[in-house]
């Protein structure tokens, strides 16, 4: 029988869908998700609220690693939003902002490359669980294209601030 999603999944998955897409937009356009620009701001708002919504959705009646990321990003959010300002971080403050809203986006692609491939097609999914050797696949090419992200955009960052490169 196939696992569909309640109604207020489908909203849940709508919004976290919009905030993903959001989040790739920006960092296709500027090289980071910068959160002093509208999409960075929609992010922000979107990533958030798909978050709080996903405390609603439980497939296995209580909470799951993927709520356990939920609460990382609503912790992580706030932090790299205000790096700038925050005088722990230094001269670092841009690298925090920028790797770290990076790694909110990462770790919302966690649960939805599980859920796509567990759920999709629906009469006969990918993969039958989270443990499916698809899914460990997917989670690690994920790792592996974040790791090159996050080197890229600290050589970006690097390259700016000695003046040879345009700002992301």
């Amino acid at each position: 029988m196939p696992n569909h999603l309640s109604t207020f999944g489908v909203i849940h998955t709508a919004i976290s869908l919009v905030g993903v897409a959001i989040g790739f937009i920006a960092l296709f356009q500027d090289g980071k998700i910068n959160p002093k620009t509208t999409n960075g701001r929609l992010y922000g708002i979107f990533t958030v609220l798909a978050c709080l919504s996903s405390f609603l959705v439980m497939k296995t009646g209580h909470l799951s690693s993927a709520h356990n990321l939920s609460f990382l990003i609503l912790i992580l959010l706030p932090i790299v939003y205000y790096a700038p300002s925050l005088r722990i971080f230094g001269g670092k403050a841009d690298y925090v902002q920028t790797i770290g809203m990076t790694a909110t986006l990462f770790f919302s692609l966690v649960p939805a490359i599980v859920e796509t491939l567990t759920r999709l097609p629906v009469e006969q999914p990918v993969a039958d669980g989270p443990d499916s050797p698809v899914v460990k696949m997917g989670l690690l090419i994920m790792l592996v294209l974040f790791i090159v992200g996050m080197i890229y955009q600290a050589i970006k960052l690097k390259g700016q601030r000695k003046g040879l490169t345009p700002a992301m």
